[in-house]
């Protein structure tokens, strides 16, 4: 999650496709932490960066500057080692780069109106996409290989999204999610859901990516907000929760498995007889779990569910009740990280828990590189 805007000391912030570690370029450089002890473990001061992108735990990084230096052009791709620091591979394009992504196959970069699909190991160009134009840089990607999906905008006027398979070079989809533009995408770790919301962020939806039909739409909330990041836990099968930070300073929570118990649920009454399951999941606010006042409203914000844990629900003695507990991590372009735990038990009763909190930017390092 890059920003264009300059009043923030933090320009982009991301976290690698496991959730073990995050990096956060800075008007400095750029600076890697460690997820579960918020350990500073590299920095390098050189100048200012836009992008700064990990492949899982490995010394690979792809970053991009932010033009503030000659040499740190935000047209130019350098896939950089940690280890030795130096730069392993530099590729040079026309405009400036929105977007990067990778896994262990492929690297993906989003320009304004192409994306450019790399072959990771040998960085040869495979294919080039053209897309409708995307100022914002919106792009998702699933670091599977067994569901290796980009997901970009597909219209500037409504909120549809292609589904592309960069691992077969063609289209798999095209999903319509909203009637306002696209506001923020995320794919799930295995490619198989995507969640949307539109500029108008009232509405966050999620979708089946398999046949492009839509399983989930929750309500943010009345108003409307811009919505800044959302992230869909990491599971095989169905995510548990999604998270969603937004402008008001709130970070939402839905719980999507709760949700599923509701159909069958209401499958079963007169109720659910009459009205459709996507009406009354938008109107039933028993899945949304609110983090009011997380950080000050209008601070841009980033939000990861990095894990979720099912455990005995304590408030009951019936062993096979289950509660979830996910642990959100949340970075704030003002330079603050925050990790809180959210407890959801099997009567979808919720509660915030913060469990970390600190400067990103006065952190202390293990070892510092400042060449």
């Amino acid at each position: 999650m890059s920003n264009q805007s300059s009043s923030y000391p933090i320009l982009c912030a991301s976290f690698n496709q496991d959730n073990t570690s995050f990096a956060v370029g800075t008007k400095n450089g750029f600076r890697i932490f460690d997820s579960s002890t918020g350990r500073l473990c590299y920095e390098r001061v050189v100048g200012a960066f836009n992008i700064v992108e990990m492949l899982f735990s490995s010394s690979l990084l792809a970053i991009v500057g932010a033009g503030e230096q000659p040499a740190l052009s935000p047209r130019r791709l350098c896939m950089f080692n940690t280890i030795t620091g130096n730069p392993l591979r530099e590729l040079n394009f026309l405009t400036s780069i929105l977007a990067v992504r990778m896994n262990k196959r492929r690297l993906v970069v989003v320009l304004q109106e192409k994306t450019f699909v790399y072959d990771l190991n040998t960085v040869a160009i495979l294919d080039t996409i053209d897309t409708v134009p995307n100022a914002k840089g919106l792009c998702a990607f699933s670091c599977s290989l067994d569901g290796c999906y980009l997901a970009l905008p597909a219209s500037t006027t409504k909120g549809s999204v292609l589904i592309y398979n960069v691992m077969e070079f063609q289209s798999h989809c095209e999903i319509e999610a909203h009637r306002s533009p696209l506001a923020a995408i995320t794919l799930s770790a295995n490619g198989m859901y995507l969640a949307t919301a539109s500029e108008q962020g009232t509405i966050i939806r999620v979708h089946l990516v398999s046949d492009a039909s839509k399983s989930y739409s929750f309500r943010r909330g009345t108003y409307p907000s811009t919505i800044y990041s959302l992230s869909l836990a990491p599971s095989t099968q169905l995510p548990d929760i999604l998270v969603a930070t937004s402008l008001s300073g709130s970070v939402h929570a839905f719980s999507l498995g709760f949700s599923t118990n509701q159909r069958l649920k209401r499958s079963n009454s007169l109720l659910g007889s009459i009205v459709p399951d996507s009406v009354s999941e938008v109107l039933d606010p028993a899945h949304h779990h609110v983090l009011h006042n997380a950080f000050p409203a209008g601070v841009k914000s980033y939000a990861v569910v990095r894990k979720v844990d099912k455990v005995v629900n304590e408030s009951t003695s019936d062993p096979g009740y289950l509660a979830h507990r996910a642990t959100v991590s949340i970075i704030t372009f003002s330079g603050i990280f925050q990790e809180y735990s959210l407890s959801i038990n099997n009567q979808n009763e919720s509660s915030w828990n913060l469990m970390r909190e600190f400067n990103l930017l006065t952190a202390i390092p293990t070892t510092v590189s400042t060449a």
